[in-house]
């Protein structure tokens, strides 16, 4: 499946532009709407190590009022967390809409799938299991009235190297480059594997996965804002105005 994604795809920077302030505007719209409808919207972001995660993640909660998103950073299970199931840390972490009407999740419960399973921290048994286990999560959500939003940001191996070695001759980005990022990709083959199981086996119809082709930021960062703008649009029936163009005023007859 990802083999076949046309990671080519790119925008100019005024189709850029035009196209981020237009999806970015609209969601902000459909944000309002989620509030007086007292829904809850659930982003999973998930995606290969140095994909463009966070700036995707910026570029959608930059125009959001900040009172009405949380954005949750998730790595390995620590403390209280790690003596629980595996998806008590997601639950305990979801908000009534009246608190915050939009949820982001860098990192999710799919690492059981993904990492756990490649490193061995739970039996075969125990993330075979999981599949079944997250689609019956996911469907409580939805089934409660929760918007669920699912993006596998996908980049090539050779523009993963590109972005590696950029962080590494940048110093304030250096940071973001450890040992683990490289371990990663001499698994690179293995990982790609659990992704496909992973997309072909919790891709639902209530739940289902967007693949966002992201060897270019620009494009991913819109395809993701559309996505978001259209999913909201059709699961709250409200279509949001188009930014720059003018109400036309209804004209009285003449007599």
């Amino acid at each position: 499946m990802l083999d076949t994604l046309d990671l080519s795809q790119d925008l100019t920077k005024k189709e850029y532009r035009k196209s981020l302030i237009r999806y970015q505007l609209q969601l902000r719209e459909l944000a309002f709407q989620l509030y007086e409808q007292q829904r809850l919207l659930v982003v999973v972001y998930e995606g290969w190590d140095a994909g463009g995660k966070g700036g995707n993640i910026k570029r959608v909660t930059e125009r959001l009022d900040p009172r009405g998103y949380e954005v949750f950073s998730i790595a390995a299970p620590k403390g209280e967390d790690a003596t629980h199931h595996y998806l008590w840390r997601f639950w305990r972490r979801l908000k009534p809409p009246e608190e915050k009407q939009i949820l982001i999740f860098d990192r999710s419960w799919y690492g059981r799938v993904m990492v756990e399973r490649i490193e061995g921290f739970c039996t075969e048994s125990e993330w075979k299991r999981a599949y079944r286990e997250i689609n019956e999560f996911e469907r409580q959500l939805v089934d409660f009235g929760h918007i669920v939003v699912k993006f596998w940001i996908q980049i090539s191996k050779e523009e993963q190297l590109r972005r590696f070695h950029r962080r590494y001759n940048t110093p304030h980005k250096q940071w973001k480059l450890t040992e683990e990022d490289w371990r990663n990709r001499d698994k690179w083959g293995v990982y790609q594997e659990a992704v496909e199981d992973m997309l072909l086996k919790t891709s639902t119809i209530s739940a289902p996965w967007t693949v966002v082709e992201g060897n270019s930021k620009q494009f991913a960062r819109v395809k993701a804002l559309r996505t978001l703008v259209d999913t909201l649009s059709q699961e709250m029936d409200y279509q949001p105005a188009e930014p720059g163009k003018k109400k036309k005023s209804k004209k009285k007859k003449k007599k």
